[in-house]
């Protein structure tokens, strides 16, 4: 295994697999056996969990690196799902936390999913933006132009 796709495999289970994932099943607790009751819960999940896997390898083939801060992409990544958004990644654990919440009818699920959308909506106005204009300089600006934030 070469060192990028290890970077990028710990990147993707550290981050993304522990808020969307391993959360919502310590939230459901011993709910997180059974099925969910409800098939939009489950369609959104699956949607989001292929969308958020097409935007780890985006960032692992176009990018050159990882989702993880210690191991970003080395070039700004406008393919795939970033042809649309410029967080697709963000949607897409946003459509994995809303599968849950629905699927399972948890107002926990729903709140802990709105708390995450706050918390990903001042991480990307704060942080990820301006360090994009920084590293990306004029390629950043022009794709910042081009693409919506979210949808």
């Amino acid at each position: 295994m070469n060192s990028l796709f290890a970077r990028a495999l710990v990147a993707f289970l550290a981050l993304p697999g522990v808020v969307a994932f391993l959360g919502p099943l310590l939230l459901l607790g011993p709910g997180a056996g059974t099925p969910p009751s409800n098939w939009l819960g489950v369609v959104l999940l699956a949607v989001g969990t292929v969308l958020l896997l097409a935007c780890v390898r985006e960032f692992y083939v176009a990018g050159r690196g990882t989702l993880a801060p210690w191991s970003p992409p080395a070039e700004l990544v406008v393919t795939g799902p970033y042809r649309r958004s410029r967080n697709p990644m963000y949607v897409a654990v946003l459509l994995i936390l809303s599968g849950w919440a629905i699927g399972y009818r948890s107002s926990t699920l729903a709140l802990y999913a709105f708390v995450v959308l706050v918390a990903f909506h001042l991480r990307v106005v704060l942080y990820v933006e301006p360090w994009l204009a920084r590293t990306f300089g004029e390629a950043w600006i022009h794709y910042q132009n081009r693409i919506s934030r979210w949808l």
